[in-house]
């Protein structure tokens, strides 16, 4: 079957060629159409009980996606005007502005304090902005670009959904840029490290083709997060072109056999997919890991890569060998020296102090497994965001202006009694960090009857038979005083009513961190597994896997231990997918030198000379490798300004160097020492 199919590519290259050019249309069209994710808090796990209360506020109080508009010396009366502009906004559902609640002619002097601690400060009001849909639906962020317009420099806007659009418009301005730039320099390095001059633009064009593929094919998907998006065709190039090359490679060596070149491409396509199929199932089983998530970003991230890898596959079997043919003449004719020098002397060098190197490598781990281990991470999305953006400037001062650093909400059932709801309002008030708590029973009273509460309020606080409760906190989200307080929060909520739920921003980061945390664990563990299993499988060994995944492991914690020492913090994504992605994407440096070292031992050289000669002729393949993976990562690195997207291409490209030094440097001398170990423990390791 495949020898029919690389004949069908070969005879019909130029139709292969077109086919493959038109396929960008409906690939095109799939990639517009698919809905991107701007809301990472989404991907939690649905029963979580802040996801439950979250769901709660959006369907009963519309208050899930709520902006806090915050003006600073305006006339009372062009706050209405604007008050009721924004109201006729389409998606918006409501305004809450406490003068159409107690009406303007009062003065705030004369407001009940629970009111006016809430929509006054000393310089300014606050009003409450509610939307139809959620914090990161399209019709949202297009009422919040019709309320900026409206807006002037005495306005200043924040809440999840004004974050939200702050990250959809730097990933909409900054993609294109950083997506290019990884393209420039991924061609430079391929011209580098090539010898043709051609080659290059035909491997770009390639994986380009791959890369549009995978994203036109999300459509079936439904949506991807804005992470995804960012990320995932920068990782593709990075992994994919290694697959490019060695086509390319096996084409040359298989027009030594055979004069004709359709022949020798037919087989070069036959012999290189049985290889690459190989080789990137260990890539797959990397990114088929994060599946397992129970924070599903995890899950969207792998499928996408899952995909990426085996389109990418594909295209360099169909695609690329059909390009080829054409351009053959070309491709040999403007050729140029490689500027990858040769490692003779080093592989010496490094089997010289192959002790040494031993050495380094086993006293290593454990300064790199306690740095790794300690490695601060952050959880608040807004960190991960320039200062000088709208929602960040907006968070400030809520939070300075009004003393809320976040915001609490507890959803639970209407009808408890006056007496016991007025003793829970004392309990909360006096958890410390806690600047106010506000519902429905604060406002009545012996002196303000029920029956003089304007609907308006009523609706704010209660609603088919649930009502909410807010609370203010000084302390920002993701941080142990909020966490501790949000503990405290949820056992005093129970006692009154065990089906209450607590939310907010600060209560899904807890969630968040509490998730991420096991999820970490779970990655690591599986993609270790799957790769051990499958290196075990492919060499017939129970040494081997053991030795190639410690050493690309050692690898991880290195590049992990590396923020720790410095005493940086990373965005809570990095940890979770840097592990599962770089051991699957690097690996195969490791695979590619053992493979050879086993092919020239099996040819009768000793183990010496087969070493050398393994690390010699893998060496270039493994710095080609390096270099597109660091160069397709500098292009987000030079152009981000999103430090979730940044931090995570920052420690791929420092983990794809950090792993192909220890392949080069560690990697050889153990091979050499454990040969005899490992010849005890493979099946035909050397017949």
């Amino acid at each position: 079957m495949l020898n029919f199919f690389a004949k069908l590519i070969t005879k019909n290259n130029k139709l292969v060629v077109l086919i493959s050019v038109l396929l960008i249309v409906p690939c095109i069209y799939g990639t517009v159409m698919t809905r991107i994710n701007y809301d990472v808090l989404s991907y939690l796990p649905k029963d979580k009980e802040s996801v439950i209360g979250e769901n709660v506020l959006e369907d009963k109080f519309k208050t899930a996606a709520t902006t806090f508009l915050m003006i600073d010396n305006m006339p009372q009366s062009d706050v209405k005007k604007l008050s009721k502009k924004i109201k006729e906004i389409p998606a918006v559902n409501d305004v809450i502005y406490v003068r159409d609640i107690i009406g303007i002619g009062i003065p705030k002097d004369f407001l009940p304090k629970e009111l006016s601690d809430i929509f006054y400060s000393e310089k300014g009001e606050l009003l409450m902005i509610k939307y139809e849909e959620k914090a990161a639906s399209e019709s949202t962020m297009q009422a919040i670009d019709e309320m900026n317009k409206l807006l002037n420099e005495q306005c200043f806007i924040s809440g999840l959904s004004v974050l939200l659009k702050d990250i959809k418009q730097l990933i909409l301005t900054e993609m294109p840029k950083y997506v290019s730039l990884a393209g420039i320099l991924s061609l430079i390095v391929l011209i580098v490290c090539l010898e043709s001059w051609i080659l290059p633009f035909i491997f770009m064009a390639t994986i380009g083709i791959g890369i549009i593929y995978n994203f036109g094919t999300n459509i079936f998907l439904g949506e991807i997060s804005y992470i995804t998006q960012a990320i995932a065709s920068i990782l593709q190039l990075a992994v994919t072109m290694d697959y490019a090359i060695f086509v390319v490679h096996r084409y040359d060596e298989e027009k030594n056999n055979y004069a004709e070149k359709n022949v020798a491409m037919q087989h070069a396509i036959v012999g290189a997919f049985l290889s690459l199929a190989g080789s990137s199932l260990t890539t797959v089983a990397g990114f088929g890991a994060l599946c397992f998530m129970s924070f599903t970003l995890g899950m969207d991230l792998g499928l996408v890569m899952m995909k990426g890898v085996i389109l990418g596959v594909i295209t360099c079997v169909t695609f690329l060998p059909a390009l080829i043919l054409i351009f053959d003449k070309a491709i040999h004719k403007y050729t140029h020296k490689s500027l990858i020098l040769e490692f003779h002397k080093l592989t010496d060098f490094i089997l010289e102090r192959r002790k040494r190197a031993i050495l380094i490598f086993l006293i290593a781990f454990l300064p790199a497994l306690y740095y790794q281990s300690h490695l601060s991470i952050y959880y608040d999305i807004s960190r991960a965001l320039p200062k000088t953006l709208q929602s960040n400037i907006g968070k400030d001062k809520l939070e300075n202006d009004f003393g809320m650093g976040t915001s609490h909400m507890i959803v639970m059932k209407d009808g408890i009694e006056s007496r016991k709801m007025k003793k829970m309002f004392n309990e909360l008030d006096d958890i410390k960090g806690i600047k106010r708590s506000v519902g429905y029973e604060k406002f009545v009273g012996p002196a303000i009857p029920d029956s003089f509460i304007p609907q308006s309020l009523k609706d704010m606080f209660k609603k088919d038979s649930s009502q909410m409760i807010l609370i203010s906190s000084q302390y920002l989200p993701a941080t142990d005083e909020v966490n501790e307080q949000i503990d405290k929060i949820i056992s005093i909520a129970k006692k009154y009513d065990d089906t209450s739920l607590v939310t907010g921003e600060a209560a899904l980061t807890k969630d968040l961190t509490d998730t991420v945390n096991r999820d970490i664990q779970t990655t690591n563990f599986l993609s270790i597994l799957a790769i051990f299993l499958i290196v075990a499988i492919v060499f017939k060994s129970v040494s081997i896997p053991f030795i190639l995944v410690s050493c690309i492991e050692l690898a991880i914690f290195i590049n992990m231990a590396i923020p720790s020492v410095l005493s940086h913090s990373v965005a809570f994504v990095t940890p979770i997918v840097i592990g599962a992605i770089q051991l699957g994407a690097t690996v195969d440096y490791s695979i590619l030198l053992t493979t050879r070292f086993q092919e020239e031992l099996q040819k009768g050289l000793d183990k010496k000379t087969a070493i050398q000669t393994a690390t010699q002729s893998s060496a270039k393949s493994i710095i080609t490798s390096v270099l597109v993976f660091l160069s397709a990562n500098l292009g987000v690195i030079f152009m981000s300004t999103i430090d979730i997207i940044k931090g995570i291409c920052v420690t791929l490209a420092r983990g794809s160097i950090i792993s192909g030094l220890v392949i080069l440097f560690i990697l050889p001398p153990i091979l050499y020492v454990s040969e005899g170990f490992i010849n005890k423990t493979s099946l035909k390791w050397r017949n």
